[in-house]
């Protein structure tokens, strides 16, 4: 089995969680305003759900199916966010970004500077030919992220997820590996 890369950014360093990221995920992850912007991070986020995420990590790296990384500056180890690539499809050759940022650390380009990173892991480590991302309707912010790093909006999916006891529409952004410029 292959081990998972660390990606070197200008700014941040993309790496493997580890068992000792999991009380840092739970704090972040687990701010209202997390949870209320993304369709699987739970809230309140209960004791041993970060432990039991951060195990699940390389079996999914080593099938294949999606590769996650902890978001971390380069000058420092703490956690400061997350990004995947998940649902990975060899046959099809495509894959799906997420991502989260604590909120200390919004509006500081950095889901943008990690989106580019994991977008040329794809393309050029991955062999994937496109690679989408979504966001909630009620979060253009991260919209931002995905126009900023090359993608295109693709359509809207309304009443994608019921999420929180609301219907939510997702808006979809692509990129193709050909319209692709290398950064």
């Amino acid at each position: 089995m292959t081990a998972q890369p660390t990606l070197a950014t200008e700014r941040l360093l993309l790496r493997p969680f580890q068992p000792s990221d999991a009380k840092d995920v739970q704090r972040l992850a687990g701010d209202e305003r997390i949870a209320m912007m993304t369709l699987s991070v739970p809230h309140p986020y209960p004791d041993g759900a970060a432990e039991e995420w951060i195990a699940s990590h390389p079996k999914s790296f080593s099938t294949g199916e999606s590769v996650t990384f902890a978001m971390t500056p380069r000058t420092e180890g703490r956690l400061i966010g997350c990004i995947s690539l998940m649902g990975i499809s060899k046959t099809h050759r495509r894959g799906e970004a997420g991502y989260w940022v604590g909120v200390d650390h919004w509006n500081q380009g950095f889901c943008t500077e990690a989106l580019k990173a994991i977008i040329e892991f794809g393309f050029n480590h991955l062999s994937l030919s496109k690679i989408t991302a979504r966001h909630m309707s009620k979060n253009p912010q991260s919209g931002r992220v995905m126009i900023k790093a090359g993608m295109k909006q693709e359509g809207v999916l309304r009443e994608d997820y019921f999420r929180q006891g609301c219907f939510e529409d997702s808006v979809v952004y692509g990129i193709l590996a050909k319209d692709h410029v290398r950064s």
